[in-house]
């Protein structure tokens, strides 16, 4: 049974790992069970998240990392081969489009993701005009997320901005972050897995949970990082609740005798 692995409040919080956590990233690999870390991570490239889960002694590399740049790059490739896109993301992102065609006119797609203060009137203008162009490019949404909480009060994420532009373009935004279904096809895609033989394990239980039991697969929720008791009274069943990751071959052996 492939396994997708969300990251922060699964086996680490912020900058502190949850105990015994890397012990289960190292029995999926010795165990030759077919995995993908998945995180909406859209500031930091992959090689940045390896060198994180090598200090919390996770041995991993960028092919087994899935986050909605990557998802979004696998998408081009598959609908837009040889299509110029425009990015609106950060310098690091931007490594992970390397082998797209910049432009210089039109384009097939106006990849969307998290700039921040970065953002001012005219690049969201010149954005919207891409969109408005005859052949009506589409627009890719690193995420939704409405905004989220800084050290000096909330900020705006990248859902308002692309909210702005797909309202402004009148088009409907391809998402491609958890938990949208379309995130989730591209993690089993990368694996050649299907759906009713995957599992999802998260602490989140809108994205992590009811996202990939709406895209078919089995969803194990963890009590760990940003988990609530009140989590298990919205009407979101998950397949199994497990206190930590850490109880992860257990349950998996027993699904499997």
């Amino acid at each position: 049974m492939p396994i997708l692995f969300d990251l922060d409040g699964v086996f680490y919080r912020g900058d502190q790992a949850i105990p015994g956590a890397a012990a289960v990233a190292d029995w999926a690999r010795s165990e030759g069970i077919a995995h993908l870390f998945v995180t909406n991570t859209t500031s930091r490239p992959r090689r940045s998240l390896v060198s994180k889960l090598a200090a919390f002694g996770i041995e991993t590399d960028e092919q087994h990392i899935l986050t909605p740049p990557v998802a979004a790059l696998q998408w081009c490739h598959q609908h837009l081969p040889d299509r110029a896109v425009a990015l609106y993301v950060t310098d690091d992102t931007r490594d992970e489009f390397a082998t797209l065609p910049r432009h210089d006119g039109p384009v097939g797609a106006v990849i969307v993701g998290d700039l921040a203060r970065a953002w001012t009137f005219d690049l969201l203008n010149d954005a919207f005009r891409l969109l408005m162009q005859p052949q009506r490019p589409q627009l890719l949404a690193l995420g939704m997320t409405r905004y989220w909480q800084t050290a000096d009060g909330l900020q705006l994420d990248v859902g308002a901005f692309v909210s702005a532009l797909a309202f402004a373009a009148d088009v409907e935004p391809l998402v491609l972050g958890k938990p949208a279904h379309a995130f989730y096809a591209a993690a089993l895609a990368r694996l050649g897995a299907d759906p009713g033989e995957t599992v999802m394990i998260g602490d989140d239980i809108h994205g992590d949970i009811a996202g990939a039991l709406d895209a078919g697969l089995h969803a194990v929720l963890v009590r760990t990082g940003k988990f609530r008791d009140s989590d298990l009274q919205i009407g979101i069943t998950p397949t199994a609740v497990l206190d930590s990751v850490c109880e992860l071959p257990q349950w998996y052996a027993a699904t499997r005798a």
